[in-house]
């Protein structure tokens, strides 16, 4: 219990009786008697009464204050209440000896009286009235604080920094051609999401003023085309595939994108839309795409892999190390030193030393309109100004086979080849075990069952052995039955260029103009246009 002090009225005099502590608490403090006595206008003489508190130690003594007796005192307390009215404390102190008690009911009328209407602690005050611990700041109402709210926020599910990244190579290098600059999102994924305010909830204060929470920040989805927002405005969802980026707080998925260069700034390229390049590629730089892939400018050394067509508005110059590949038509205005590869058609104004191949047609016209030096291949038509040169230049073409067909063939062929050794290895196995239980030699469990796996592995093996031969008779007879295949010059062709079409061929020996090539009666023969 703390030390705390009382009033005592005894033959006309007044002193006051100072209590110690008991079981560890608080010891008196003067600023309290003296605050107390101060408030009841009693005269006292400060030393002693400092003297008496400061030696109080186990036994409770009495300072005497005045030579003259004054009323009883009523218990009583200090009342405080915080400057935002969202706190007060009551410090009680202990009737003088004969005086009266304080009631709940008293402390709760006062506090009706100081305006107090709201957070009574009506608990604490019972148990203060209970136990009487004086000289303590006992919490006897406490406003309700406003509960605040939380802003709105979107999360996005995309990579919203647009400062390039190089990848580190396993050495610790940096690796430039892999800048992961573009953020890649596929039909149906989600890109972001609005979280909406929570608002807050209204306080009160002591006094019965509401206080107001603070104002919450709200937002909203902003979206370009190609993206779906859900019905609740929270979700935003993309429509294609393409490359989605954070534009002033809008978010924006397109199909197309639009580089100036690619170089060191960019790095490769491998985009699930189509790209359109305004500028440049630069040698050893990759640009694959599932759309097309439409360059502005020039392309050097590069790699450019297209789902559809491949559009150079300038020409390439490959450097023997620029290929192409195109799951459509490459058009461009120049192709040299390429490598080149199409499912459709190429068309180019001019074409020197670089092997090229088209799944339909090739034509190369315009001013130029050459073919020079290299390997130019067709399915159908190749369809040219000049063919070859007056130098000499080693210039090969050919119509009427398809290159992929070829390829595949030949993977199928040797395929078969591998399968067929392998079915005659396990025969010779299951040969010679048949031998040895024909002898009398009793099998394992294991043995037997190892026997039954070879035996499902010639089936598996023969029906695919099967099916790939069909499929490269189906094929073949897809070669053979090309015709119509021709080698147009609209100009001249050349001396020493070679002309095949199907499986027979022809070396020009001398320079022709305006002709036509095509395969008649086993032979490749000169006809006019």
């Amino acid at each position: 219990m703390n030390g705390y002090f009382r009033l005592v009225h005894d033959s006309g005099r007044t002193g006051i009786k100072l209590i110690p502590p008991t079981d560890g608490g608080k010891p008196i403090e003067a600023k309290d008697v003296t605050e107390y006595l101060t408030m009841k206008d009693i005269i006292y003489d400060r030393t002693a009464l400092y003297k008496a508190i400061e030696t109080l130690e186990n036994e409770a003594k009495t300072v005497l204050l005045e030579n003259r007796q004054t009323y009883a005192e009523r218990e009583c307390y200090k009342f405080t209440i915080t400057p935002d009215n969202m706190q007060a404390f009551a410090r009680f102190y202990a009737p003088s000896i004969g005086g009266e008690t304080m009631t709940p009911q008293d402390l709760l009328d006062d506090l009706k009286l100081k305006g107090i209407i709201h957070g009574i602690k009506t608990d604490a005050i019972a148990d203060f009235f209970k136990k009487r611990e004086y000289c303590e700041d006992i919490l006897i109402a406490e406003g309700t604080a406003p509960v605040q709210g939380t802003d709105a926020r979107i999360e996005y599910y995309f990579n919203t920094d647009k400062k390039a990244k190089p990848t580190l190579k396993e050495d610790g290098s940096v690796d430039f051609f892999q800048l992961n600059i573009v953020q890649h999102c596929n039909k149906g994924d989600v890109l972001a999401k609005l979280i909406p305010e929570v608002p807050g909830k209204y306080g009160m204060n002591l006094l019965g003023a509401r206080i107001k929470p603070a104002d919450v920040k709200k937002a909203v989805l902003k979206y370009g085309n190609n993206i779906e927002i859900s019905e609740d405005k929270t979700t935003l969802t993309s429509l294609v595939n393409g490359h989605v980026e954070l534009v002033e707080d809008s978010v924006f998925v397109s199909d197309v994108l639009i580089v100036e260069n690619v170089d060191n700034s960019t790095g490769n390229i491998d985009y699930e839309g189509s790209v359109q390049i305004n500028g440049n590629v630069f040698t050893n730089f990759q640009v694959k795409a599932q759309g097309n892939i439409e360059v502005k400018g020039v392309v050097e050394g590069a790699y450019l892999e297209a789902g559809d067509n491949i559009i150079i508005a300038r020409g390439m110059n490959g450097m023997g190390r620029g290929t192409l590949n195109a799951g459509g038509n490459i058009v461009s205005k120049f192709l040299e030193n390429v490598t080149a590869s199409a499912d459709g058609y190429i068309a180019s104004e001019s074409v020197l030393h670089s092997t090229i191949m088209a799944g339909t047609e090739i034509n190369i016209d315009g001013r130029r309109g050459f073919i020079t030096g290299g390997k130019a291949t067709a399915v159908n038509c190749i369809n040219v100004k000049t063919l070859g040169s007056s130098m000499g230049a080693d210039t090969t073409v050919e119509v009427g086979l398809d290159p992929k067909l070829e390829i595949k063939i030949k993977e199928l062929q040797t395929q078969i080849e591998e399968e067929t050794a392998s079915v005659n290895s396990i025969q010779q196995i299951l040969v010679a075990t048949k031998q040895k239980m024909a002898a009398g030699v009793k099998l394992t469990q294991e043995q037997l069952q190892y026997v039954k796996t070879l035996t499902e592995g010639i089936q598996a093996k023969t029906e695919l052995i099967n099916q790939s031969t069909a499929e490269v008779e189906e094929l073949q007879n897809q070669l053979k039955g090309r015709s119509g295949a021709s080698v147009i010059v609209r100009g001249t062709v050349y001396p020493g260029t070679r002309i095949c079409i199907g499986d027979v061929s022809m070396t020009i020996q001398k320079e022709s103009q305006y002709c036509k090539f095509v395969k008649s009666r086993g032979d490749v023969k000169l006809t006019g246009i």
